[in-house]
């Protein structure tokens, strides 16, 4: 006789919102919470450290940008990892790892080391949003994987707004170095909670032959009422894949989807970061205050966060590609004005937040759109090499930004060149769209 067969997907697809999901959805955004405070703390501490130190506030461009290097490589090196090894222990590895750098930051008293060690945290960092969002779309079924895939991304951004608003009420209280302290104790803490609750895709699992009985396990939570016969093969809707993950990206059709992800994601990379990490110093620098700079570079923030609540919605009715179009030429306009509006507050902060709608919320839609393309084996690896090309501009858009400014461009200027990158983006956007019209990859 046959024995039964059990096909993970469709039981992922019958799954419901139950308390596993819910808790799952809560560690995955907790951690990209802290995720975003501690990647964009940095720029919120740099008028507080350029007033203590005395230093030009050029001088922290190589900072930023070992930082987002840093990223860069731990996406690139940890998630090809985590598609061997799990999503859990590299995501629980990494956050304890980026917690102990967050503390040793709050002894730093100079330039070098502080370059030395946002590189060292940056590389913690950098595999936590890939692996978060692969976990999730695994344990989600299609009518809400886009929507939940958002929505836990969404936590990058909430945790880079907390940031500003905890620094802005921290930095004059206790000094800079309180970010910091709050910035690593929160992981540790996470990081715990998620050796006790944090699951391992099941379908990983049944891809790289875990034990049967850790899948049973795991196939129970998202179904308690499954029955599972003794005998019964336990497989997913895919083939097992050998050899290199990244090189199985160009492969199958996926070159022309994979090259235009990378580079949508390169130019967006370059203004979300110089973005994050300039615009408080440049309206101190114009004559408001540390906190009303801060909290002006929050908006930023705050306009992610609607953006990507939102965007998961209109990318369910009209798809990645259109709503990302428009998402994008939209954000060129807004930059581009922000440096002729930075003297007036209220125009300024609608062009912030519009900017950071379309600009820091879509970002997360195009982890979402490589999420969803790439299959299981290569769920990490599509992310993480998105974002880590993508990084690859998050480097290039502080450090060009801090040599333009001292090379005294003007507000205006500035603010012109840096809505070029977003007009690459929408033609990038819109190639992609037709290649996806036009067939696989």
């Amino acid at each position: 006789m046959q024995p039964p067969t059990i096909q993970v997907d469709q039981i992922v697809e019958r799954g419901t919102m139950s308390a596993f999901q819910v808790g799952l959805l809560a560690l995955c955004g907790l951690c990209l919470i802290i995720d975003g405070f501690d990647a964009q703390a940095m720029g919120y501490v740099a008028p507080a450290i350029v007033q203590q130190w005395g230093i030009d506030k050029a001088a922290l461009g190589p900072v930023f940008g070992a930082g987002l290097l840093g990223m860069l490589l731990g996406s690139m090196i940890l998630t090809p990892l985590a598609d061997r090894v799990g999503r859990r222990p590299v995501l629980i590895l990494s956050t304890f790892f980026f917690a102990a750098c967050m503390l040793a930051t709050t002894q730093v008293h100079d330039l070098r080391t502080l370059l030395v060690l946002r590189f060292v945290t940056g590389l913690g960092l950098g595999s936590i949003m890939p692996n978060a969002m692969a976990l999730v779309g695994e344990y989600s079924p299609a009518r809400s994987r886009v929507v939940r895939m958002m929505l836990i991304s969404c936590g990058f951004t909430v945790g880079a707004a907390l940031g500003g608003f905890a620094s802005a009420a921290l930095i004059p209280a206790y000094g800079w170095e309180s970010v910091f302290w709050v910035g690593g104790i929160a992981p540790a803490v996470l990081a715990l909670a998620m050796v006790a609750w944090l699951p391992e895709s099941v379908q990983f699992m049944v891809l790289v032959n875990r034990p049967r009985a850790s899948i049973v396990r795991w196939l129970r939570k998202v179904d308690p009422t499954l029955a599972i016969d003794r005998n019964a093969d336990i497989v997913v809707a895919e083939p097992q894949r050998r050899g290199a993950p990244v090189i199985e990206l160009f492969r199958e059709g996926r070159t022309r989807v994979t090259l235009l992800l990378w580079l949508t994601s390169f130019m967006n990379l370059i203004n979300l970061y110089f973005l994050s990490n300039w615009l408080p110093t440049l309206l101190k620098e114009i004559g408001y205050s540390t906190s009303t700079a801060v909290l002006a570079g929050t908006a930023l923030q705050v306009g992610g966060i609607v953006g990507t609540l939102t965007l998961g919605f209109f990318i369910n009715r009209f798809g990645f590609t259109k709503v990302l179009m428009a998402c994008f030429l939209c954000a060129s306009v807004s930059v581009a004005a922000i440096g002729s509006v930075a003297t007036v507050l209220p125009l300024l902060v609608i062009a912030v937040v519009i900017a950071g709608f379309c600009i820091v919320g879509g970002q997360p839609a195009l982890n979402a759109l490589a999420g969803t393309y790439y299959p299981t084996s290569l769920r990490s690896t599509g992310i993480g090499w998105s974002l880590g090309v993508g990084r690859i501009g998050s480097v290039i858009g502080p450090v060009v930004g801090g040599q333009l400014i001292g090379l005294q461009w003007s507000n205006a200027a500035l603010f012109v060149a840096a809505a070029v990158p977003v007009l690459v983006s929408t033609l990038a956007m819109t190639r992609l769209h037709a290649a996806r019209r036009a067939g696989p990859g």
